[in-house]
């Protein structure tokens, strides 16, 4: 017997929006490589547990944090440049999330669906090109697209700006605190795909 697809809507939605790394892409492990290979040249511990609980939060955010909680003095848009390098030259390694893909796939052309990502723009192009959604959304919202970011709700109601959705009728999917805390901000319904789906852990496995 086939197993049920959390991942469906149980009602009619305007709009479907979805976060991308660890949502659409199985990239949390993956990104949490590159993170530890980059800090670890300039000095700075980055936890697993506390990399998840930042979850949506830009790169350069994340450092600039990092650095002032470790007491640090650093470049913190060269070391993100460095770190998304990273990511890209382990992109290969990524996969897609099955379930949620299936949502992609089953309403691609029925319902208006958005990417709304903390990533940068091409970093999360890149993403979608090799697990084979490029192309299958309606528009693509990231960090460069607006000024605050989760929690703050402020990139879901852009997504849901783009394609005339009234928010009280978007369904968002996240797998983060933060993103979940932006979702509720932006007064939408939302998924956590963390009740279906759980990443391995980088430190346990090496």
């Amino acid at each position: 017997m086939r197993r049920m697809n959390l991942a469906i809507p149980t009602r009619e939605y305007d709009a479907l929006i979805f976060d991308c790394d660890g949502t659409l892409t199985d990239s949390m492990p993956v990104h949490y490589v590159a993170w530890r290979q980059t800090l670890s040249k300039w000095g700075l511990s980055f936890p697993e547990d506390r990399f998840y609980s930042l979850g949506g939060m830009p790169t350069e955010k994340i450092i600039r944090l990092l650095a002032s909680e470790q007491n640090a003095t650093l470049d913190a848009k060269r070391i993100a440049d460095e770190k998304e390098l990273a990511f890209l030259e382990l992109i290969h390694l990524l996969e897609p999330i099955p379930a949620v893909i299936e949502v992609v796939r089953l309403f691609q052309s029925r319902v208006p669906m958005v990417v709304a990502s903390g990533g940068f723009r091409d970093v999360i192009t890149r993403q979608l090109l090799q697990i084979g959604c490029d192309g299958m959304f309606d528009d693509l919202v990231t960090a460069e697209d607006t000024e605050r970011h989760k929690p703050e709700p402020d990139v879901f109601l852009e997504a849901a700006r783009r394609v005339q959705a009234n928010p009280a009728r978007c369904l968002v999917y996240e797998d983060s605190d933060l993103g979940l805390q932006a979702a509720r901000a932006a007064g939408m319904d939302f998924i956590d795909i963390r009740t279906f789906h759980t990443p391995k852990r980088i430190s346990i496995e090496t």
